[in-house]
């Protein structure tokens, strides 16, 4: 599941658009989803160099934020300036969206399975309709309520799977990226109104230059400078999380909302949790099992009920 929102308008219904338009935003739509999602094996692979989630995450952000800055800098300097209210609004977006999300998702991560933790990360749509149900008192109708069943109903069943595992500490990196999404879902609540007047690639530069500097100050807070000196393979899994799990699907994933709109580039964004089970399994050795199907299934049925609310 991407991390961006869009002001785009959206088109009409997919079979108004044009062939190639639609073929092309939907290879975009599901090419971010599956990068992005990749972002969990890459961790996986850096923290077998005996790494922890705060160097990982640091490591992340000095690759990323080149780009991001200098998108900042080009919107600072062809749009208008911001008010301070907007500023102070900017970096708690930015801390709570791409900081601590990213914080307890990565540390999260050294405890349970790639397939778990992108499952509860894609509950992030019905932990924002809770929020704004019992904050915001928004109604939830009985089809909203059923998909929530059905998409917790099947996080539940990969969690137990994974306990009876002995998944590491499954508990404790369960709650953790539950966190991660309940921050996130704060980011998404918050920024609402200022992706309107900023715009979707301004208000991610600004937001995410503000995490990276809250990571490379958690970094030398926490660990020695040491620790930046690693063997190359840790620079070379650090610039691919960097390009190939960050930079590039948020371009590809707004890319495609311009060309599809983003209801159906969201939908797209589906085959995320599907393609870390597989990758998890190609690549890091974690068994796919019956169970871990089933729940992902229903997980991925909850969502689309969801989603195909208007």
């Amino acid at each position: 599941m991407s991390k961006i929102a869009s002001t785009a308008t959206p088109p009409g219904p997919a079979l108004a658009i044009a062939r190639p338009t639609l073929l092309t935003g939907l290879a975009l739509a599901i090419g971010g989803a599956v990068l992005f999602s990749t972002k969990a094996i890459v961790a996986k692979l850096l923290y077998r160099y005996h790494l922890d989630a705060v160097t990982v995450l640091a490591f992340r952000m000095l690759f990323s934020v080149p780009f991001f800055g200098a998108v900042a800098l080009w919107k600072m300097r062809s749009e208008p300036p911001l008010a301070w209210r907007e500023r102070w609004q900017l970096v708690g977006l930015g801390l709570a969206g791409y900081y601590l999300s990213s914080y307890l998702d990565f540390s999260g991560l050294q405890y349970i399975s790639v397939g778990l933790e992108r499952l509860i990360l894609f509950l992030t749509p019905s932990i924002v309709l809770l929020i704004s149900s019992f904050v915001l008192k928004r109604h939830i109708s009985r089809t909203e309520w059923l998909s929530l069943l059905v998409s917790y109903c099947g996080i539940v069943l990969v969690f137990v799977h994974d306990l009876r595992a002995g998944a590491g500490n499954a508990v404790l990196g369960a709650a953790l990226v539950l966190g991660a999404a309940v921050s996130y879902s704060l980011y998404l609540l918050g920024s609402g109104e200022m992706v309107k007047r900023l715009g979707a690639m301004r208000l991610v530069a600004y937001a995410m230059c503000v995490a990276s500097a809250a990571c490379v100050i958690q970094f030398f807070a926490l660990r020695p400078a040491a620790l930046l000196v690693q063997p190359a393979g840790v620079y070379w899994l650090s610039l691919v999380n960097a390009v190939l799990c960050t930079i590039l699907p948020v371009l590809m994933t707004m890319t495609a909302v311009q060309r599809i709109g983003a209801p159906v580039a969201s939908q797209s964004g589906m085959i995320g949790p599907v393609s870390t089970l597989f990758l998890g399994a190609l690549i890091l050795d974690e068994p796919i099992t019956a169970v871990q199907l089933a729940g992902t299934v229903l997980v991925l049925a909850g969502i689309y009920m969801l989603s195909r609310r208007k």
